[in-house]
């Protein structure tokens, strides 16, 4: 019997002793209460992104926050004479840096020599300071976002919600599209060895967070 015949015998066996049944063995499922707050809490716009923002930097992240208008200059700045990865929808126009499309997808040692990747993202977490990409078009598949040194993300004000339970509505709407999701919270780092701290060892070493919104002042 194969590997995969043989798996199916025994998830076929687990799903019938599940199942409901005759016997005292048998229970009717049990109802689990949902009372919990599971999104939606009243939030002012403006100390959400304030809240993103301060706990980002807790990361070690760099945060800059930008008016709309003035995004491509300020991106054109950080990655003047880069070799840049970017998606299939970048966040921003390519100016001052070389751009390097992802399409059709470039190798692991083609990512390995890009000096930075450009991406959105499907929205970020004020509480944690955690960003959520989910591999669409303004984020890019995820070993864009892994291998290269340096990630420059574009968090939109818009994009950024409260709290955990409000980032998992949205979530639940994006795993329908069955497209992988990362949470990124900082630069890569790690503390196993010795309890040293190492960074750029599962992903870039180097994060900058642009928070654009309509009215906002670079820092």
């Amino acid at each position: 019997m194969s590997a995969g015949a043989a798996r199916d015998v025994v998830l076929a066996r687990v799903r019938a002793a599940l199942a409901p049944g005759p016997g005292p063995v048998a229970a009717a499922p049990v109802a689990i209460p949902r009372t919990y707050r599971q999104a939606g809490r009243a939030s002012d716009p403006a100390q959400v992104v304030e809240r993103f923002c301060e706990r980002v930097a807790d990361y070690r992240a760099q945060v800059h926050r930008v008016a709309a208008a003035d995004l491509e200059t300020l991106v054109a700045g950080m990655l003047a004479d880069h070799r840049v990865v970017v998606p299939a929808a970048p966040p921003c126009a390519a100016r001052g840096f070389a751009a390097e499309r992802d399409d059709p997808p470039l190798t692991p040692r083609e990512l390995d020599g890009a000096d930075a990747v450009l991406t959105g993202c499907a929205l970020a977490v004020a509480q944690t300071g955690t960003i959520v990409l989910d591999g669409s078009a303004p984020c890019g598949r995820r070993a864009i976002t892994l291998v290269p040194d340096h990630h420059v993300c574009v968090v939109r004000a818009e994009q950024i919600v409260a709290d955990v339970p409000d980032a998992i509505a949205v979530l639940r709407r994006i795993e329908a599209t069955r497209r992988p999701i990362t949470l990124v919270s900082g630069p890569s780092a790690t503390s196993d060895i010795e309890l040293e701290r190492v960074e750029g060892v599962h992903g870039p070493r180097l994060l900058d967070v642009v928070v654009v919104s309509a009215e906002a002042t670079d820092r």
